[in-house]
């Protein structure tokens, strides 16, 4: 009796035991693992350079082959001034309000792009890596008045970004 109850007890151990994973297909982990790593370099190399696309901003075209740089990015339509996705000044008929100017300065503009410079200062002391390259994309639109593209850039300037990137589209067929 005791070793039936020993046979019945050892049976439903193995059953419950079944369920369980005791070994990993090593194999199998790997094509995943190799999967995973393919679309994260396919990610990674098409997304060099953020351009947030908006009706109100259409650049000019060009046959230029550079390709874009992740730098600060100063976005220009006929409703404001963005820093990245940040609004630093709203404009007012597609011009900028005369509060915002201290001469050829733009006051909401050089308070965004300090906080900016400041971060990729902070970034590169502790990673020599990604150094700070002093260099910012100006996205506009080609109707933008140059008396406007100065002032943003002499503001740039203020803010040691020297080296100035224009974003343009590149013409269809330039390939």
């Amino acid at each position: 009796m005791r070793f039936r109850k020993a046979m019945a007890r050892k049976k439903r151990k193995e059953r419950e035991a079944a369920g369980e994973i005791k070994e990993l297909n090593i194999t199998a982990m790997m094509d995943m693992m190799t999967i995973l790593l393919v679309f994260l370099l396919k990610s990674f190399a098409s997304s060099s350079a953020a351009v947030t696309a908006s009706e109100d901003v259409r650049p000019p075209i060009s046959t230029t082959r550079a390709t874009p740089k992740d730098t600060v990015a100063i976005t220009i339509t006929p409703k404001n001034i963005l820093v990245g996705d940040k609004e630093a000044v709203r404009l007012v008929n597609g011009q900028v309000p005369p509060e915002q100017l201290q001469g050829r300065l733009v006051v909401g503009l050089d308070a965004q792009l300090k906080k900016e410079v400041e971060k990729l200062k902070f970034i590169a002391e502790r990673n020599p890596a990604a150094p700070f390259s002093k260099e910012v994309s100006i996205i506009g639109d080609k109707k933008i008045p140059y008396d406007m593209l100065l002032t943003i850039l002499y503001t740039a300037g203020q803010n040691e970004l020297e080296n100035y990137r224009f974003v343009v589209l590149m013409k269809e067929g330039a390939e």
